[in-house]
């Protein structure tokens, strides 16, 4: 006697080369598993975390191939497996006291999520609704499409008149200072 059991459908998307340090994005991929996905996508929109924008993305992604690949509803799936790996370290190094160097890890990670059905049962493809037949009917003149209106024409602001320069006022020569104050002081004493 065999059985047969009906394969788990999962759809995956991945993010390759995330400039977030792995251990970040891993606190916030661990609340997402297993919820569905509208739960999951508030989840992220009301993260603080900056690597909830970037786990955003994969999870749309997953969620847009399994709608537009394999015929499924969206609001249907289940955020089945999400992991985060290490990818390519990223080594700098920034200069210190008495010339010696600290290091830098600029860390990236691999983001994958897998979604599928909510009870791992594939509903059918929903078949388009048949389109109504078409008669064949006496040519009917439709009306000529009016001409598109044309941007009215705004009037242009008119520039302010620009005030005319004038000539300066003669003044009388300044006198430094310096020699302001010792004259002051010469006439007080």
């Amino acid at each position: 006697m065999s059985t047969v059991q009906a394969e788990k459908q999962e759809v995956r998307a991945v993010a390759k080369w995330v400039r977030i340090s792995p251990r970040k994005a891993r606190l916030v991929v661990d609340h997402i598993r297993g919820r569905t996905v509208p739960e999951a996508r508030t989840v992220l929109a009301f993260t603080t975390r900056a690597a909830a924008r970037e786990i955003e993305k994969v999870l749309r992604s997953a969620v847009a191939n399994a709608e537009a690949n394999h015929g499924l509803v969206g609001d249907n799936l289940v955020v089945s497996s999400a992991h985060v790996d290490d990818g390519l370290i990223i080594k700098r190094w920034k200069p210190r006291a008495r010339g010696r160097v600290a290091r830098i890890k600029k860390r990236t990670c691999h983001i994958t999520i897998k979604v599928s059905p909510v009870n791992g049962v594939v509903p059918p493809a929903k078949a388009a609704p048949p389109a109504p037949p078409v008669e064949e009917a006496e040519e009917v003149q439709q009306p000529a499409p009016a001409p598109a209106p044309e941007a009215e024409a705004k009037p242009k602001p008119t520039p302010k008149p620009r005030a005319r320069k004038t000539e300066p006022k003669a003044e009388e020569p300044k006198t430094p200072r310096k020699r302001a104050t010792r004259k002051k002081k010469e006439e007080e004493s």
